[in-house]
């Protein structure tokens, strides 16, 4: 059984009823014909393989308390897991270190996906039925804002080396812990999602589309009816296994205080993950 995953044109009239629709039923939706620059994100991408081919980075190792700044290769598993995921990458909050040889571009891109982020979780609060919407303790629209905690994440996931193990992969099974996040094609193909009935199936991107998949805090507060979908991405074979892949997630967090269920705040729920992940 595969994922009814919605390719939805983002200036459509139904854009925000389909959105909606396809993150109920597979928890992943794609956009196309959205504002995002696409040679601004391939200028990105060059500019952040310099910092990661570089010494340089090692001067932005991350603060385990703030979590901003540069993750080393093999530091996270996902959750469940204790083998660690084949990359390394770098926290961007808006208020974090930034690395002095990097232009600003990367900062403008984030503001970017924030704005069509936002706009998503408007069509949230405006097309989820009114059950769904009577659980949230305030708009989900609402539980992002002036927060701290919204990421951009810079991942390298670097050459396959000759000994790497069978289970061993660039990034383990995982759901991904924030409201939503909002994710511009990556440099090379791998991303593959879980289906209800546990097989893997792959998720072919246009460079010029976005992926947007609900996470496990929205998951909780909408009590289930937006899954977090499980997915990974695996290992290339071939020639392919010589090359870098890189991507630049930008995860969509509540404040600290946002109350996501009887059980959960925004940061209860964050600090729980990042203990079982391996980062705090």
């Amino acid at each position: 059984m595969s994922l009814r995953i919605k390719t939805i044109d983002f200036k459509s009239d139904n854009a925000g009823i389909q959105f909606v629709e396809s993150l109920h039923h597979a928890g992943f939706a794609i956009l196309y014909n959205h504002p995002l620059d696409y040679n601004l994100i391939n200028s990105v991408y060059d500019e952040w393989e310099i910092f990661f081919n570089s010494d340089a980075k090692h001067s932005y190792t991350f603060n385990p308390d703030t979590q901003d700044g540069y993750f080393p290769y093999r530091c996270e598993n996902a959750k469940g897991y204790s083998t660690k995921d084949l990359k390394e990458f770098y926290h961007l909050y808006e208020w974090g270190r930034y690395p002095e040889n990097i232009s600003r571009k990367a900062i403008f891109l984030y503001h970017e996906l924030m704005g069509i982020g936002q706009e998503l979780l408007e069509w949230i609060d405006v097309y989820s039925p009114e059950k769904v919407k009577s659980e949230f303790s305030i708009p989900v629209s609402e539980m992002s804002e002036n927060s701290t905690m919204n990421l951009m994440r810079i991942i390298h996931y670097p050459p396959l080396d000759s000994d790497i193990t069978d289970d061993e992969i660039r990034a383990g099974a995982h759901g991904v812990i924030n409201l939503i996040t909002v994710l511009p094609a990556a440099s090379q193909s791998g991303l593959q999602l879980q289906t209800p009935s546990g097989e893997w199936m792959d998720v072919t991107c246009d460079p010029k589309w976005l992926i947007i998949n609900s996470g496990d805090m929205l998951n909780e507060c909408s009590r289930g009816y937006y899954p977090s979908t499980i997915h990974r991405v695996i290992n290339p074979k071939g020639e392919l296994a010589k090359l870098s892949r890189y991507t630049m997630p930008v995860f969509i967090h509540p404040r600290n205080e946002v109350i996501l269920s009887e059980k959960y705040t925004a940061k209860s729920f964050l600090d729980e993950r990042l203990i079982e992940i391996g980062l705090k």
